[in-house]
């Protein structure tokens, strides 16, 4: 293609523009509709979230998706996920992405390292789950003993037995905590009020530090008495009780209560027999 040599001013300047617009059409040309085109310009993908996902999973999932993955290098380990399953990936899920894009991913370790039993022995059962969770443990049975003090970590235990502190355990391990209830030695068992007349029984209720709870009434006679039998076992044998006497307790006797506990207590009362009240029903 020959330019025709410009003969006047008028000729340089239609050159020129000739020249400016073939130019900037050139440039609209390649980035607006050829290279849009080559790179698949607005085309993304959304980052799908793999954690968790075994390498099998991943290659299959991925590839639908017109996606790749490399494992890193890297290793970690959390008791949350499976052996060998994706811990962390990068790009984030949601992430815009071109087709084709990589995704790095860090694997779960195949088996746990070790980690050293924290101290939990006196920090509040707060405090030491908060410990437990640092140290990739996990939090197992909570039982609650005597104690002075309330949420008190009195032993730390795995599998059954006590475990020290700097002792060498595997991380995902299940900790067992014993903890103080804040009652001390307060706990006891209630005592056996079945045949004591009504206030006989209210008298022992709160002699034992507990509390008389509701008192009913019944025309039932028959209650059950613990006695033992000839081979020296405790049965229950069934005796009428005098009127105005305890003909059933609940917690039943034995039970384990702590101070302050109600006590139900049914009085037998025949029909005949007039409603009263003790002089306790003031306290």
């Amino acid at each position: 293609m020959s330019f025709k040599k410009p003969e006047n001013i008028k000729d340089l300047f239609i050159h020129i523009g000739v020249i400016l617009g073939s130019s900037l059409f050139l440039v609209a040309f390649l980035f607006y509709i050829y290279l849009p085109v080559r790179t698949n310009h607005g085309e993304t993908i959304s980052v799908p979230d793999v954690v968790g996902m075994s390498p099998d999973e991943l290659s299959e999932f991925l590839e639908k998706r017109n996606l790749r993955f490399e494992v890193t290098e890297d290793s970690s380990y959390s008791s949350e996920f499976e052996p060998l399953s994706v811990l962390r990936q990068v790009p984030k899920p949601n992430t815009k992405v071109k087709e084709n894009r990589k995704i790095y991913v860090t694997l779960n370790a195949e088996r746990p390292p070790s980690v050293r039993m924290p101290r939990v022995e006196d920090l509040s059962l707060k405090s030491a789950q908060m410990v437990l969770k640092s140290y990739d443990l996990k939090l197992g049975k909570i039982r609650f003993v005597p104690d002075d003090f309330f949420g008190v970590i009195l032993e730390a235990k795995m599998n059954g037995r006590n475990v020290l502190e700097g002792e060498n355990i595997e991380k995902g391990s299940t900790i067992d905590l014993v903890v103080g209830d804040g009652f001390g030695n307060t706990i006891f068992q209630s005592p056996n009020l079945i045949g004591l007349e009504q206030e006989e029984a209210e008298v022992v209720i709160i002699g034992s530090g507990l509390k008389v709870g509701k008192v009913r009434f019944t025309t039932i006679a028959q209650a059950g008495f613990v006695v033992r039998d000839t081979a020296g076992l405790d049965v229950i044998e069934f005796r009428d009780v005098a009127p105005g006497s305890v003909q059933q307790q609940y917690p039943e006797a034995q039970k384990i209560l702590k101070i302050g506990d109600p006590i139900d207590i049914w009085v037998y009362q025949p029909d005949s027999l007039s409603t009263g009240t003790t002089i306790l029903d003031s306290q």
